[in-house]
């Protein structure tokens, strides 16, 4: 008998030191939007950014979690220099931006929560381990990033609050959860 298959969306969430993992599906500075699909286990093209518009940090998923929109939880990594699509990064979370998603397509709105992690090996960021840490006007640009990307396809983003370690510790916990249940 052959081991399952591993995807990328099914490597586990901690690394062996207990840092959080993070899977970049878009790099810092693009306007290219790629999506993991792991029937495929490719990264395809989900959506180009309007020309002015590109991904303010590192953005992908942290693996074996599942959200209430069904894919796996979003995550913005802060790291030196843009990383590419389909790296796993050990990350620390640092907090999360809790936010209504209410996307063209769709009847009614969704919580799709934004967390927000620093890459352990990060020298820019290293001192960084609450949102407080980071400048305000950091998180009000990563806030506005996400309304005006939603804003490109037609939806909206509300965020609602941001919290810190505790709060997105929860909200991770309760993914794993989620999805070794309904995976």
């Amino acid at each position: 008998m052959s081991a399952p298959t591993k995807t990328l969306e099914t490597l586990p969430t901690r690394d062996d030191e207990g840092a959080w993992l993070a899977v970049i599906e878009a790099s810092q500075g693009t306007r290219h939007k790629l999506k993991y699909t792991a029937a495929w286990n490719a990264f395809v093209l989900d959506g180009v950014l309007p020309v002015g518009l590109a991904f303010p940090y590192d953005f992908g998923f942290l693996p074996s979690t599942l959200g209430d929109d069904g894919d796996p939880l979003d995550v913005l990594v802060l790291a030196d220099e843009s990383l590419p699509p389909g790296s796993v990064v050990p990350c620390r979370i640092v907090g999360v931006i809790e936010a209504e998603q209410h996307d063209e397509d769709e009847p009614d709105a969704k919580r799709n929560d934004r967390l927000v992690a620093v890459a352990v090996k990060s020298h820019r960021h290293g001192d960084c381990r609450t949102l407080k840490d980071l400048p305000a006007n950091v998180l009000d640009e990563i806030e506005q990033f996400f309304v005006a990307f939603n804003a490109s396809k037609g939806g909206t983003f509300l965020p609602l609050a941001r919290r810190g370690v505790a709060t997105a510790t929860r909200l991770v916990e309760g993914g794993e959860r989620r999805f070794a249940t309904e995976r």
